[in-house]
């Protein structure tokens, strides 16, 4: 990197004449951080284009910030004019994909003379990087500034250049990781017994990382047991390394991630084992692996190297790459040579495990679930109800007759409305003539009584008896069209539900003596009719006889389509036993008597709907699955 940094550094001088190419070289062979690169590319670039200052800067959200200015500004002193005036343009200029020059004015410049500095702001836009390039240079030549200005437009080049060399050493470094943990999977992969897996492991991960020791352990019960060691065919547990390399595993298996000793400063993990076995043994440094199976942990790795040899991080991830690719192998021989009856007790185990650990939640929970329902299905009981169409009929209807020749002058009813005994006008007749002819009998009415009084007052006795004959005569009549007006409106007899007389289309049709106007249906002379299935009709026989036994009824439920929310009781009265086909179907007509008609209006004559007899307590297991065994029971036969 100090060679890349003097290349750089002694650029000042000639850096104007050298030309794309040789910066482009320059920056193939810079090793320095990205921090450093921008910081010497904007040298560079102020030097090759003979710029006062220059300045880097990094667009954000909320605006931007300087990611390197140069000369450098001291420590709390104020920005010059120009920082802050790139900082506020930076957002512009980036959204705009274009250079912006702005004129930079001294004091003493005067008035309308033309800017001797001018303000160079390129944006910069690559795939690590988005912002902006600023450049105070002096020119007073259109043709000079553009040629600084092609010069300065390398910048976004040569930043692409490097973010592509350091994505290329990065690929390449993970390639390195990758092709060495696939040859330590394959110097594994050439054993078929875990001992020997196990030591190729140990011996590999010494010999390419440049370990001193490398040992690996497995968990067993409560403790992990130290199996193999590097360049070691047979040890003791009771020796005193092999209980503090234990002891570092335990320590890293128990905590389920990588332990190094000694540790970063930000590290959070406890490495109180492993510096003990440091210190015992060594000094060297300790690095613990947590191997994994299926995301458990089932064993440990633990390397020591010279304390003057740490393990970088590049080494550090290329060690765990080899143990992600060699444990399922290593683990996978390990349960291999245990002999039978330890796989079939770590088998059941497992499976035991497995039924009451945390795993699987959904599959035990469905299974559980299914085991409950089976369990309700067979156990519980719940009430029985056979399910029928009805229709709604009326044992009793009261004719309302038109009282009299006329025409229809109101309709105040409906079907299916509720109306009141000798409350409720049904409808009114137009009595407008009957009114004429009376008001004229009341005319005669009056000259046939003037008649009588004249002969009276002559004692013409048999004229006074004539015109008193013709006056009652009158009067009859008069009563008659009395009588007829006070029919006019027409009251319903009874108490009830209209059944017929949609007749409000009708006003003023007229009508004759004896026309049906109205059907009224008294509330408790309504009754329902059900079309009970012939694979149901012997369970409702059944409780309807029982139900006799004890002197009572068969009872349910019914509820109409038009108020399905409404469920009316009632109780069976009678039961037909020939069955009839209705809808190309068998069923057999029960008549139930309503023991609550509910809100007025809600039942009428004519309204249908489902309605359900009580039969008795069964198991929900028998309710749900009784059609599907009766139609398997008629087609197999048993």
């Amino acid at each position: 990197m100090s060679e890349s940094l003097d290349r750089f550094s002694h650029m000042g001088a000639g850096g104007a004449g050298r030309s794309a190419a040789e910066l482009s070289t320059l920056v193939a062979g810079f090793e320095g951080t990205p921090e450093q690169f921008v910081r010497h590319l904007l040298r560079v670039q102020c030097d090759a284009a003979h710029a006062e200052a220059g300045a880097i800067l990094l667009s954000t959200g909320e605006g931007a910030r300087v990611a390197a200015v140069y000369p450098e500004v001291e420590e709390g002193a104020a920005p010059p004019e120009w920082l802050r005036q790139c900082l506020k343009s930076v957002p512009e200029v980036v959204e705009s994909g274009g250079p912006v020059t702005v004129p930079l004015h001294d004091a003493d410049d005067l008035y309308g003379q033309p800017a001797r500095r001018q303000l160079l702001i390129l944006p910069m836009t690559t795939e690590g990087f988005r912002g902006a390039a600023a450049f105070v240079v002096v020119s007073t030549s259109e043709t000079e500034l553009g040629a600084r200005l092609d010069r300065l437009a390398l910048t976004q080049f040569l930043m692409s250049l490097y973010e592509s060399r350091l994505e290329a050493n990065r690929r390449r470094n993970d390639l390195e990781r990758l092709r060495a943990a696939m040859q330590t999977l394959a110097v594994v992969n050439e054993h078929a017994r875990f001992k020997g897996a196990g030591m190729a492991l140990c011996n590999e991960v010494a010999s390419r990382w440049r370990c001193d020791r490398v040992g690996l352990g497995i968990h067993k019960g409560r403790y992990v047991q130290l199996k193999t060691l590097s360049h070691t065919e047979k040890f003791s547990r009771k020796m005193s390394i092999v209980q503090d390399i234990e002891a570092a595993m335990e320590e890293c298996l128990d905590q389920d991630v990588e332990v190094e000793h000694p540790a970063a400063g930000e590290a959070t993990y406890v490495a109180r084992a492993a510096g003990e076995l440091s210190k015992r043994h060594g000094p060297t440094v300790v690095l613990s692996l947590p191997l994994r199976v299926k995301g458990e942990a089932v064993g440990v790795l633990t390397a020591e190297r010279p304390v003057d040899q740490p393990f970088t991080l590049e080494e550090i991830e290329s060690l765990r790459l080899a143990c992600d690719l060699c444990t399922p192998r290593v683990m996978g021989l390990s349960e291999q040579d245990r002999w039978f009856g330890a796989r079939a007790a770590a088998a059941l185990g497992e499976g035991l495990a497995g039924l009451v650990g945390p795993k699987h939640t959904w599959a035990k929970l469905t299974a559980v679930l299914i085991l409950a329902l089976v369990l309700f299905l067979a156990l519980v009981k719940g009430e029985y109800r056979a399910e029928a169409p009805f229709v709604v009929e009326a044992t009793q209807q009261q004719v309302v007759p038109a009282p009299f020749d006329g025409y229809l002058k109101t309709v105040s009813v409906e079907p299916p409305d509720v109306v009141e005994a000798n409350v409720t006008v049904l409808a009114t007749l137009d009595t407008a003539e009957l009114r004429l002819q009376l008001a004229a009998k009341r005319a005669e009415f009056e000259g046939f009584r003037t008649q009588e009084a004249a002969a009276m007052r002559d004692r013409k006795t048999a004229e006074a008896q004539i015109a008193r004959a013709q006056a009652d005569k009158v009067r009859a009549e008069m009563d008659l069209l009395e009588y007829r007006i006070k029919q006019a409106k027409i009251v319903s007899p009874l108490g009830g539900v209209v059944v017929k007389g949609d007749l409000k289309r009708q006003v003023g049709a007229p009508v004759k003596t004896g026309d049906v106007l109205f059907e009224i249906a008294p509330l408790e002379s309504l009754r329902a009719v059900l079309s009970v299935p012939e694979d149901l009709i012997a369970d409702v026989m059944d409780a309807d006889r029982e139900a006799r036994g004890r002197d009572e009824r068969a009872h349910g439920e019914l509820a109409t389509a038009a108020d399905p929310d409404v469920r009316l009781p009632f109780v069976v009265e009678r039961i037909n036993p020939v069955a009839e086909v209705v809808n190309q179907r068998n069923v057999f007509k029960v008549r139930v008597r309503l023991l609550d008609v509910g809100k007025p209006g809600r039942i009428s004559p004519g309204k249908e709907g489902v309605a359900k007899t009580t039969i008795g307590p069964r198991r929900y297991g028998w309710i749900w699955t009784r059609r599907l065994v009766n139609w398997l029971r008629m087609k197999l036969w048993f």
